[in-house]
């Protein structure tokens, strides 16, 4: 089998979402979250999730929480963001995190994807070097630590996380409709 050429690397702007995207996020999120999923997750559940998290007006909300921070890439002469990341500050609410992450303060890389059509252009590094320099920067104290859920079937990411410094610390669940998910927990250092 031969391997696919590799894409040549892009200049992409990232840039802080605003409220005007939110439409856009939307539609970007319902294409790119089912990436994220096993093979077994049900277009149902993918659905319902979108639907219950990664709607016009949840994304309304997640750009102006100051708690969060959402970045987004659009191509080189595209019409439309071809990309997004989403950083939570603060402590985890889950409990399996909290134990397993060893660095504080921390921030979560709640989000980070990119069309299909732009993987391997160099989209989804540019956007994981601007979420990590915005937690960085961040005004109120910049956290020591970053850390992510990744499904623990989905190696093309593990691999793009472990690319990027990021180490597998432990585990925790994820719910997708009404089946509870396994995902590794990564973490690397500011």
């Amino acid at each position: 089998m031969s391997r696919p050429e590799a894409r040549t690397a892009t200049a992409v702007p990232v840039r802080p979402a605003t409220e005007t995207d939110a439409a856009a996020l939307a539609v970007l999120a319902a294409e790119t979250f089912p990436l994220a999923c096993p093979p077994h997750t049900t277009r149902a559940a993918m659905d319902a999730f979108v639907a219950e998290h990664l709607s016009a007006e949840r994304f309304k909300g997640y750009v102006a929480d100051p708690s969060r921070l959402v970045l987004v890439a659009r191509g080189a002469g595209a019409a439309r963001l071809v990309g997004y990341t989403m950083l939570v500050f603060g402590e985890p609410h889950d409990a399996d995190v909290a134990a397993a992450i060893r660095l504080r303060p921390t921030v979560e890389l709640s989000k980070c994807y990119a069309l299909p059509g732009v993987h391997g252009s160099g989209v989804s590094s540019t956007l994981m070097a601007a979420s990590l320099d915005a937690a960085r920067a961040r005004a109120d104290g910049a956290p020591a630590g970053i850390w992510l859920g990744v499904n623990q079937e989905n190696l093309r990411a593990q691999r793009f996380y472990g690319k990027h410094g990021f180490e597998r610390v432990g585990t925790k669940r994820f719910l997708v409709g009404e089946r509870w998910e396994d995902d590794y927990v990564y973490e690397r250092a500011l």
